[in-house]
């Protein structure tokens, strides 16, 4: 699967990062305009990109003011600034990180191209890279499993998550780094009830009782702000036209109300492990 390498360095400070976001600083700022994107690099001041994680969902720790049960998204974020090199991270009370030792750290993204909200989704490595800054790169399972991406699927602290950017043989490797996790339990897995089921009787519930897929509390989060009874929630996700295919039955639907389930009025079950589906883009 070819993707752009660039070199750089990740920052943290003023930054929100978690299990799957983080803040990267190209060193040399043209090689942005190399990314192939119908919607253009945001960059900050003093140069930082805002990256999401290709394949990969961590639990929310600051979705519109929400969040999931915060001892697993924080360890999912611990995981991850841990793994890129940083030693000790201080936060204020809304996860914004205020210091860190050190202060940067280098590394290399591979990436492909960005979402609608212009943060470059990519796979996240660490130290030197394996070719020149700048240039394409064949990413094969190898090159996979020495990213961020894999780690944290194969400590069980995120969801795999797949649009249709990313080639079969990476979503299969991430897929059985995940499911040896949820094999041996460790991470979220022991708390997930994305597809057995959970009752809701606030908003709470999704907040700080049950870990579920985070793309399923995101659009729980936005219904249930508006007011909305959970009885209404597949008429919400019809209206939000999803785009999605089942892997295992080729099956491409409009709406993720045809893999989520609402019964009782208050029971919400995703029909399908998340692995088995495949998301289109915005």
């Amino acid at each position: 699967m070819p993707m752009l390498l660039i070199k750089g360095t990740f920052r943290l400070k003023g930054t929100q990062p978690d299990g799957d976001t983080v803040h990267f600083v190209a060193d040399d700022p043209e090689e942005w305009k190399l990314v192939r994107a119908k919607n253009p690099v945001q960059v900050a001041g003093g140069g930082e990109v805002k990256l999401r994680f290709e394949g990969i969902d961590a639990l929310e720790t600051h979705y519109h003011g929400e969040h999931q049960p915060l001892p697993l998204g924080r360890a999912a974020a611990a995981e991850l600034l841990t793994w890129l090199g940083f030693n000790q991270v201080l936060r204020d009370h809304d996860e914004t990180v205020t210091a860190s030792t050190p202060e940067s750290t280098p590394g290399y993204i591979l990436t492909q191209g960005t979402d609608i909200y212009h943060r470059v989704v990519a796979l996240v490595g660490r130290g030197a890279p394996p070719m020149p800054s700048g240039t394409d790169v064949t990413v094969d399972v190898p090159l996979l499993r020495q990213t961020a991406n894999h780690h944290l699927a194969a400590r069980g602290l995120v969801y795999p998550t797949f649009y249709r950017t990313l080639f079969r043989d990476l979503r299969l490797e991430l897929t059985a780094a995940a499911e040896q996790a949820r094999t041996a339990q460790q991470g979220l897995w022991p708390k997930d009830v994305s597809t057995t089921g959970f009752k809701i009787t606030a908003l709470s519930t999704i907040t700080a009782d049950v870990v579920i897929l985070p793309k399923l509390f995101r659009r729980l989060v936005d219904h249930l702000h508006l007011g909305l009874s959970v009885s209404c929630f597949p008429a919400y996700l019809a209206g939000k036209e999803d785009k999605v295919t089942v892997l295992s039955t080729g099956e491409r639907f409009v709406g993720l109300q045809h893999v989520v389930s609402v019964s009782n009025g208050d029971t919400v079950r995703l029909l399908h492990p998340v692995e088995d589906l495949l998301f289109d883009e915005a």
